[in-house]
This record gives structure tokens, sequence and C-alpha cells, in this order.
């Protein structure tokens, strides 16, 4: 008779935990997906800039959020261009914000109102000459009654530096800006 023969069992692999240098970039690829997801299946971002052949340049404001994201983008492109949203009932507290604005015949940084095919405003950045400032404020209504302005833009230009916008209680001298 054959004898039977135990055959050895394997040895239990022991599993080994990922590195950091394989952990880190995983998890950065998680939270990269975790932001862009909802932009590719519905999610909005708050604007959108685009520059045009002319060389305007065209802004859809999608939600009234992220001005400084808006004014970043705008100086990505080059232009020195400050950004601030007035909520309904507020306004700068630092009048004025310049010493010395330039009328709109001078430089008129053009907002121009929406138009049927066109979503949002475009402005003329190459009225911004160097050592200018070009300022646009949005003043917005987010409790509109019925025959409310919804929202204006106040766009001009700085002979020089304009200061920070302090939001403090107040209505804002909106009424040169373009109603939407």
């Amino acid at each position: 008779m054959t004898a039977i023969q135990d055959e050895p069992t394997p040895a239990r692999q022991r599993r080994r935990l990922l590195r950091p240098a394989i952990l880190a970039p995983a998890v950065g690829l998680a939270a990269a997906a975790a932001v862009a997801l909802p932009l590719m299946f519905g999610g909005t971002p708050a604007y959108a800039v685009a520059k045009n052949p002319d060389g305007t340049v065209s802004i859809t404001i999608n939600e009234a959020k992220d001005p400084k994201g808006l004014e970043a983008e705008l100086r990505r492109m080059g232009y020195n261009i400050v950004v601030d949203y007035l909520p309904a009932g507020k306004k700068c507290a630092t009048r004025p914000r310049s010493s010395h604005w330039l009328s709109k015949e001078q430089a008129p940084l053009a907002v121009f109102p929406p138009s049927e095919d066109t979503p949002g405003f475009e402005i003329d950045p190459a009225q911004i000459k160097p050592g200018q400032t070009g300022v646009l404020e949005f003043g917005v209504n987010d409790n509109p009654e019925p025959g409310d302005v919804i929202a204006a833009i106040w766009a001009r230009v700085s002979d020089g530096p304009v200061a920070p916008c302090e939001l403090v209680d107040g209505n804002a001298p909106l009424g040169e800006g373009e109603a939407v």
C-alpha cells in the first residue's frame, strides 16, 4: 500500500499596507473627483469667463457668490479688475474707494446688458491702462418683489488703486449701473 503523505500547507500571505507615496496621490484623485463630478453631472459653477475675438470679455454670473474667484480669474487673464458683490441693503463703507474715477467717456469699461442669445454681459478691459484699476460692483437682490431689479452692475475705471470694499448697511449706489 502506498502511504499518503501530507502536503505542506501554504503559508498564509501577509497583506501589505499601502505606502504614503501611493496613498497620497490616490487621496488627491478622490478629492479632485469629488469636486469635478458634481460639475460634470449638473452642478453649475458660480461664474463663467470667456475672452472674445474682439478683445472684450464675456462674463456670466450663475450664482452671486465667489467674487474673489471671479476677480482672480480676470487677473489670471491679465486684467487689473476688482470684483465685489453687494447684497441687497449693503454698500461699501470705504467711500470714495478711489481718489479719481475716470468718466464713462474717458474709459468706457462698457458693460453691455445681456442680449437674447448671450447670457451675462461684456466688458472691454482694453479701457484699463497701466496703473489703472477696473471695478465691477454687482448689486444683488436675493428676494425681489414683482417689478424689482434683480441685479445691477456698476463698472468704472479708477486712475490708480482702489480701496477694498467693506460691507455696511445701506443701499449700494448702483443708480449709474446697468439693471439686469
